[in-house]
């Protein structure tokens, strides 16, 4: 077996001993800017996709109520129609 040459793209970069033996005194950590680029794309997605549904949700609330308040109010104004035929027949 050959071993590659010194200088070829083959090897592994160093390592950090001193970092790696003791994290709580790195203080550089390495963020990979590719990948940190795509989860805060994805978390504004998410939160826009959150924002329309809770928009939804909100309208459909706001319909639901107006069909039941009118309910309501129908029922109301047909007992209050029974009561006045009832007392005028007597």
């Amino acid at each position: 077996m050959a071993s590659p040459p010194q200088n070829s793209d083959l090897t592994f970069p160093q390592a950090d001993v001193v970092g790696e033996l003791n994290p709580g005194a790195n203080t550089h950590v390495q963020v990979d800017p590719t990948s940190s680029e795509l989860e805060a794309s994805k978390e504004i997605k998410e939160a826009s996709q959150r924002k329309n549904e809770r928009e939804k949700k909100d309208a459909l609330q706001a319909l639901k109520s107006a069909i039941i308040i009118s309910g309501i109010v129908v029922a109301l104004a047909g007992v209050a129609f029974a009561i006045t035929k009832k007392l005028r027949e007597k």
